[in-house]
């Protein structure tokens, strides 16, 4: 085992949404008998049959992929991103049991896995596989890193510069992504399971020694290429939405009409938005299921979207109102996406007209 080396491998991130967050994998080399590999947690099949909707519920399995080192690098290369690795400072017994592991994980009976974003995912499978078959345990010393404290922060790191996947991630997450998390559970991140490595240490018989000996930078970052999405952020969208709200609310009350249009697309639109919501209520992701923007966006909206059209009197106003007002409330437990503030400001005033319509 001394020609062999098994290292951690770390993949900045680039402008693919499932790459937003970055890449681990583990590094596999022999040097005397020329084998150079690359076992990745990563792999998926996104031309599956309803994948994206598998994905949505949770019931997404990806797999243990295996290449050659060289390809691996080829493909980060061409994205541009840097592939960085830390050498594991292990003893012979310990770089067998990994490399079994290892291999008899890729078997194809094996090789798949239920994916979870926070719990299960390729960073996660890559850090339990090294620490499960080390002989001491890992310590981490040193200066913690300064990071956010629970998944959404977490989140909001990577998606700084994509707005709108900072708004899908945090439409679809809720309230549980809010509760602070430890140490152990932040790392299902690249970045941060890379850095905590760096400051750790295998104690073995009450000796103590570092788990990294070396870091090598296979590739390094290049320019990342400019997105070009959509050219408004989501901030934008909900100002002109309050902007119009603000419009149709004074033309109403100076030519004392009531613009039910206006009403129908607002709740259209919430509405079709809330299903979503809803249906994430049954995902086995696991920071789904208590999401309090549904109170805003609201799936019951569409039902009474007939009355409003004609005209008829409807109580939807007020359940809209109640469901805003806990909305407001629930902001002292969750973050909610950016924007919603807004929206909710725009359904008051909804409310508000038809309260005094004559």
């Amino acid at each position: 085992m001394d020609s062999v080396e098994i290292g951690l491998i770390t993949c900045s991130p680039h402008d693919e949404v499932y790459s937003l967050y970055g890449h681990s994998a583990i590094h596999y080399r022999d040097l005397r008998n020329d084998a150079d590999y690359v076992f990745n947690y990563g792999v998926f099949d996104y031309n599956k049959p309803y994948f994206v909707l598998r994905f949505i519920f949770g019931k997404t399995d990806y797999e243990l992929g295996v290449c050659s080192f060289n390809a691996f690098c080829k493909e980060y290369e061409r994205w541009k991103c840097q592939v960085s690795e830390q050498v594991l400072d292990l003893t012979p017994e310990e770089k067998d049991r990994i490399i079994k592991a290892l291999f008899l994980n890729a078997q194809p009976e094996n090789c798949v896995y239920r994916y979870n974003i926070f719990y299960n995912n390729c960073t996660s499978n890559a850090r339990d596989i090294i620490e499960k078959h080390l002989d001491g345990s890992i310590t981490y010393e040193g200066q913690p890193a300064k990071r956010g404290d629970t998944y959404r922060k977490l989140l909001h790191e990577h998606t700084a510069d994509n707005p709108w996947a900072a708004f899908g991630s945090d439409l679809l997450i809720g309230v549980k992504a809010d509760f602070k998390i430890d140490q152990r559970e932040q790392q299902f991140l690249p970045r941060n399971l890379a850095y905590d490595f760096n400051r750790a240490f295998v104690v073995r018989n009450g000796e103590k020694r570092p788990l990294v000996k070396e870091t090598i930078i296979w590739n390094p970052l290049g320019d990342q290429p400019v997105s070009t999405g959509f050219p408004l952020s989501p901030l934008a969208c909900f100002i002109i939405l309050l902007i119009i709200s603000l419009g149709v609310f004074v033309y109403e009350q100076r030519m004392k009409t009531c613009l039910r249009w206006f009403d129908v697309t607002l709740m259209l639109l919430t509405g079709l938005a809330g299903c979503i919501v809803f249906v994430m209520f049954f995902s086995e992701h696991p920071a789904t299921s208590t999401n309090l923007q549904i109170l805003i966006l609201n799936p019951l909206s569409l039902f009474f979207i007939p009355q409003v059209f004609r005209g008829k009197k409807t109580r939807w106003f007020v359940i809209s109102l109640c469901a805003t007002i806990l909305f407001l409330i629930g902001g002292l437990w969750q973050d909610y996406a950016e924007g919603m503030y807004i929206l909710a400001l725009c359904l008051l005033l909804r409310y508000w007209r038809h309260r005094h319509e004559k």
